[in-house]
């Protein structure tokens, strides 16, 4: 799998982000100078652990015969000390269906336990930057 994102425009900041088949975009806020017509790089950041907790709710509960018909998550973001390496999420569930405490709280523990939110709290993270040939070309 590969990610690829390209500028739109020479004069703005909004950018075609492809995913496989999939197109979305990213933008910066007004308040940074851009147009706020898409997502920012942190909100998707955000949205991957909030889709990744759902997600594996509901293929747990599948597999485990759990009657969840559906899964709300919503993800408030503290980034005011970001620039001194903390940056916190706070996630809320709602699990709908008609579930026991003990089915509730066997899918509050599983939620923690979905790869992204591993991969953001456990994982060795090492990113490489390289220029293409093309990078100095208009």
């Amino acid at each position: 799998m590969t990610v690829t994102v390209n500028t739109v425009s020479a004069e703005g900041f909004r950018h075609s982000v492809q995913i496989d088949d999939h197109e979305l975009f990213a933008d910066v806020p007004t308040t940074a100078g851009g147009e706020g017509s898409a997502p920012e790089p942190h909100d998707y950041f955000d949205a991957a652990l909030g889709a990744c907790k759902a997600l594996t709710l509901k293929l747990y509960a599948k597999k485990k015969d759990i009657p969840l018909t559906g899964v709300g998550v919503e993800v408030k973001r503290d980034n005011s000390l970001e620039q001194k390496g903390q940056y916190a999420l706070h996630v809320k569930l709602t699990l709908k269906g008609v579930l026991t405490d003990a089915q509730r709280e066997e899918l509050h523990r599983v939620a923690d336990r979905c790869p992204i939110h591993k991969l953001m709290t456990t994982s060795e993270i090492s990113i490489e930057t390289h220029l293409s040939e093309g990078a100095f070309s208009q």
